[in-house]
């Protein structure tokens, strides 16, 4: 239940949404996206899978190490990012919803004018029909 109530804060439009910060539990946007320095960061695991319309990628600092819990949906192919982000997952349902949340208005710094809350959330393995 961490990401329960969480909001996305930062949006580029046509590429990725990110959220996962507890700070955007508050009302302080100057806090959003900052993180909490107390919680415990997870080394880089690179993979060979692309960063590809739906990917779930590892938001981080300039430090590879330095993921903790935030996360970025792209809704575009970014290959730059392969083999630089932790590459974890991928949207199976709702893509077009992404699409719509990259494009909600935001400050000049990327950051999202408007809380877009994050109700419940879950992660389940895919299992193909």
């Amino acid at each position: 239940g961490f990401y329960n109530g969480l909001a996305f804060h930062r949006a580029v439009p046509n590429l990725i949404v990110q959220g996962g910060d507890p700070t955007t539990k508050g009302d302080d946007r100057s806090k959003w996206g900052m993180g909490d320095d107390s919680l415990p960061k997870v080394n880089a695991e690179f993979n060979d899978r692309p960063f590809v319309a739906g990917t779930l990628g590892a938001a981080r600092a300039s430090d590879p190490n330095s993921a903790s819990t935030q996360f970025f949906l792209c809704v575009s192919p970014f290959p730059q990012w392969d083999g630089q982000y932790t590459n974890f997952g991928q949207i199976i349902e709702g893509l077009s919803t992404v699409q719509v949340m990259t494009m909600a208005p935001t400050e000049p710094d990327e950051k999202l004018k408007d809380k877009i809350v994050m109700k419940k959330v879950y992660l389940e393995k895919y299992q193909p029909k």
